[in-house]
């Protein structure tokens, strides 16, 4: 204990300046210690205070230096000089008739002199578990026909310690960390339920154009020192870059999804336009070497229905030949419009009859219902309300 506080008071010669802080946040514990030790302090007690600050952070959901109290007082002081963690502001929460909740996050940058930036989250509460859909990107590239997001063009990539504070503030708000009250605003899952068991990378962006931080982020969200979040209940979802797809599986091991939406190539390039760099074939030649890959682990093709598009008989059964000996379930998403879109949903009845032929063919095609529609918070909504006014 006195060895840490000595040094901890002895190395002002190594404190950045305050613009310099290091952000704690997005970091794994085994980096924390190593940051610890270019300070000068030894490897045992770098290591103890890590793991310290990893429980204070991912367990009890503390971000503030001063409350961590088992933490030295003297080193508290070292670290509020040296360290740092971005807490974003809500700026907006909205909740659905159907319970599902969408918060706009401000985030600003250490130094305050980058604009912040404002991402969408939201929270799908369900019976005996809750969903957190998490952004990757602030905007997007792709520029999918269909999607509303795809409309807001990309501005940068979303830092680790971005994606995972969408995670911890979300767990805040909805008193889902030890010893906080549970929000009872949403139909949030009982006391004896995580509110947020599941997350799926399927917000705002491209996740795999930003894998080096969905990785960090993921790894430690599902790390059991962490938020100890299951890799099966993280479910990634790409429109098919498809040379990160095998690194997903070999250096995440999460769940994966795949925005297919079209079973020809001609449709799916208007659609998904990416799809012209990786066409279907690639795509699907990609999933069927997904490391892992099995029954218990499969892979989820989602797939929109729009009127008079996608939705025939014909495309349903070219699906099912598309996705033979690839372990996987078939999302049939109904569109869900926003002002001046060029599609319209699918009636219900044929998206039932196109999920009929799927099912008989022995795929599992449950039809998502919508959630949040009326606030925006629906699948391909996702648009921050700061780039909406900036329109």
């Amino acid at each position: 204990m006195n060895n840490d506080l000595h040094i901890a008071t002895n190395i002002t010669h190594n404190i950045p300046d305050k613009n310099d802080k290091i952000e704690l946040i997005g970091l794994t514990k085994l980096e924390i210690s190593e940051q610890f030790i270019k300070f000068g302090i030894d490897k045992k007690t770098a290591k103890m205070r890590a793991a310290q600050i990893y429980n204070w952070i991912y367990i009890n959901g503390i971000f503030e230096f001063a409350k961590m109290d088992n933490i030295s007082k003297k080193f508290r002081i070292f670290l509020a000089k040296n360290f740092v963690i971005n807490k974003p502001k809500l700026i907006k929460e909205q909740i659905s008739n159907d319970g599902s909740r969408k918060f706009l996050f401000r985030f600003y940058n250490s130094d305050f002199l980058s604009p912040p930036v404002d991402i969408e989250t939201v929270y799908i509460p369900e019976q005996k578990r809750g969903t957190l859909c998490i952004s990757s990107q602030v905007g997007c590239t792709l520029n999918c026909s269909f999607c509303h997001t795809g409309t807001q063009k990309l501005v940068r990539n979303l830092t680790a310690s971005e994606i995972l504070m969408q995670i911890l503030m979300s767990k805040i708000i909805l008193g889902d960390f030890k010893g906080r009250k549970r929000s009872q605003i949403g139909l949030v899952p009982g006391e004896n339920y995580r509110a947020i068991s599941n997350i799926v990378v399927m917000g705002m962006g491209e996740p795999l154009y930003n894998f080096a931080n969905i990785k960090q982020a993921l790894l430690i969200a599902s790390d059991g020192d962490g938020l100890a979040i299951s890799k099966r209940r993280i479910t990634l979802s790409t429109s098919g870059v498809v040379p990160f797809i095998r690194k997903v599986g070999e250096e995440i091991g999460v769940m994966l999804a795949i925005s297919l939406h079209a079973v020809r190539d001609d449709l799916r390039n208007k659609l998904v336009p990416i799809n012209k760099k990786w066409p279907i074939k690639e795509l699907l030649n990609a999933c069927r070497n997904y490391p892992g890959l099995n029954n218990a682990k499969r892979i989820t093709f989602e797939y929109v229905m729009l009127k008079g598009i996608n939705d025939s008989d014909k495309d349903a059964k070219q699906l099912v030949h598309l996705l033979k000996n690839i372990p996987s379930k078939i999302n049939l998403i109904p569109f869900n419009g926003w002002p001046n879109s060029p599609y319209e949903c699918s009636d219900w009845e044929r998206i039932k009859a196109f999920g009929d032929i799927i099912n008989m063919a022995g795929y599992a095609s449950p039809i998502r219902t919508p959630r949040g529609r009326d606030i925006a918070a629906a699948c391909g909504q996702l648009k921050s309300d700061s780039e909406r006014k900036e329109k």
